[in-house]
């Protein structure tokens, strides 16, 4: 497997880590009464993943110059 097939597969896991935290934040804030200490922590580890999906992403990307 190439370097390039792992950050691939990599960046599949993260995309639904990304997904399923975006699902428990929104099942959490339908509470009656959400954690808001929760809630902080999923959305801040939600941006994490989305930082790394996104260097994961630049990396795939090749760089054009204009």
């Amino acid at each position: 497997m190439s370097h390039e097939d792992v950050l691939r597969v990599k960046l599949e896991v993260l995309r639904r880590e990304h997904r399923d935290l975006d699902d428990a934040i929104d099942a959490l804030q339908q509470a009656v009464n959400p954690d808001q200490l929760t809630l902080r922590r999923l959305k801040k580890q939600k941006l994490a993943l989305k930082d790394e999906i996104s260097r994961i992403e630049d990396e795939l990307t090749p760089d054009i110059i204009a």
